[in-house]
């Protein structure tokens, strides 16, 4: 008897383990610890074994800030004053990376914005040059799996921000051949076609000419991604597009109730969609105080815009000393950021979830989470809250393979 019981036991345990992970892995945050997470030998095999794709580095951007070319400083070496390197991205296991080829939204008025990403694109295609044992430019899906099959990190091309082609059809398609595969149709300020989610509102979602950019974006085999864009943005391009689309680096508004991150019912539009939400790093979208203290920033920048409209120097110097009586919490961990890809799998579902770090691009992150090395403590945090091996491997990059696969089959590209 007592050996019948021990077997139905085991086979319990068991048949409830199966239970958890096929639940779309919803683990209950009540049962795992909050502190510092220690990568085991379990983590380190999964993760070896993932694409580990991550949707959004300003790692062009900040070489262009630095003395702006790729040759100012060698990526071989460690890199402090950056969140990436080539021997971060190592340890980091990172398969396939996302570049952002940014330019600020100040270019639109300066009619430099086109000139400026294409700047940018070359500074990504110099990168795969000189790095060219690393780095290889994608251009799609079959790409990508061949140059992780030889050890390089597959590189592709994201435009931030619609403003970057100038309001022209043509201007798209250009940057498309220049290699794009993704454009994120707003930055922080709306355009006559499409609202950012930190702007006046203008066309109240996305003008005709914002539905003709999607489409032409579907016909491309271009990703249409949704961060930084409103929420009525998300849901009139979801309602718009024929192919998968991409936050390339959001979070979820119900953990973190910012702008910048995604509300519970776009999350359900996007499951529909058969999308992905890459979880973005910065703790300003992550941590629940810093997101409160964010918005506080923005309408004390706001004021000081107003009140010294013609004095930017005492507006800035104002908002440093407001900045320094108003810090960030510092509290924000990895366990934070782990909560947004938990609720993302609860509404959208696991197949919807991937990793947008924002690495290069922001002034703070997690703990745990400093830099490119740091994906693996991710894994190990997911396999602490239950996730199956097989939801970790689409987190971490199954499912922005899905989502780029199916976006070339809509546009009719046959990459065999």
């Amino acid at each position: 008897m007592f050996r019948l019981m021990t077997l139905i036991s085991v086979v319990l345990l068991n048949v409830s383990h199966v239970l958890w992970n096929a639940a779309a892995d919803q683990p209950d945050p009540t049962q795992f610890k909050r502190g510092p997470i220690l990568v085991t030998e379990q983590a380190r095999r999964i993760h070896a074994d993932s694409p580990v794709f991550d949707g959004h580095n300003d790692l062009p951007w900040a070489l262009r800030n630095h003395e702006g070319t790729v040759s100012s400083l060698n990526l071989r070496e460690d890199q402090p004053d950056f969140h990436t390197d080539i021997p971060r991205l190592r340890r980091g296991g990172v398969g396939a990376q996302f570049w952002s080829v940014y330019v600020p939204v100040s270019t639109a008025a300066q009619n430099s914005s086109l000139t400026t990403t294409l700047e940018q694109i070359s500074m990504v295609r110099d990168l795969t040059e000189k790095y060219s044992d690393v780095f290889e430019l994608a251009m799609n899906s079959s790409d990508i799996k061949r140059i992780r099959e030889q050890g390089k990190i597959a590189s592709l091309i994201g435009v931030e921000g619609g403003h970057s082609i100038e309001n022209s059809i043509n201007v798209l398609r250009q940057l498309h051949r220049e290699g794009a595969r993704y454009m994120t149709l707003t930055h922080s300020m709306s355009l006559d076609w499409a609202d950012s989610c930190t702007d006046k509102v203008i066309s109240g979602g996305l003008s005709e000419f914002g539905i003709e950019v999607v489409h032409e974006m579907n016909r491309l085999g271009m990703v249409v991604d949704l961060s930084h864009v409103s929420p009525d943005c998300m849901r009139a391009a979801l309602k718009a597009t024929r192919a998968p689309v991409m936050f390339s680096h959001s979070s979820a508004r119900a953990i973190a109730d910012h702008p910048r991150n995604v509300p519970d019912d776009v999350l359900v539009l996007t499951k529909k969609n058969g999308g992905v939400v890459m979880v973005n790093f910065f703790p300003d979208f992550v941590h629940p105080g810093d997101a409160e203290r964010s918005l506080r920033r923005s309408k004390r920048k706001e004021e000081l815009s107003e009140q010294f409209a013609d004095d930017n120097e005492q507006a800035d110097a104002l908002l440093r000393q407001w900045e320094l009586k108003n810090p960030r919490s510092n509290l924000c961990t990895v366990h934070d950021l782990l909560d947004h890809i938990d609720h993302i799998a609860k509404i959208a579902g696991v197949d919807h979830v991937g990793i947008g770090s924002d690495y290069d691009g922001v002034p703070a992150l997690p703990k745990q989470l400093e830099d490119v090395s740091t994906y693996p403590v991710i894994t190990q945090g997911l396999l602490d809250r239950g996730y199956s091996e097989q939801s970790i491997r689409k987190i971490l990059g199954g499912n922005m393979l899905r989502v780029l696969q199916r976006v070339e089959q809509v546009a009719g590209i046959d990459r065999d």
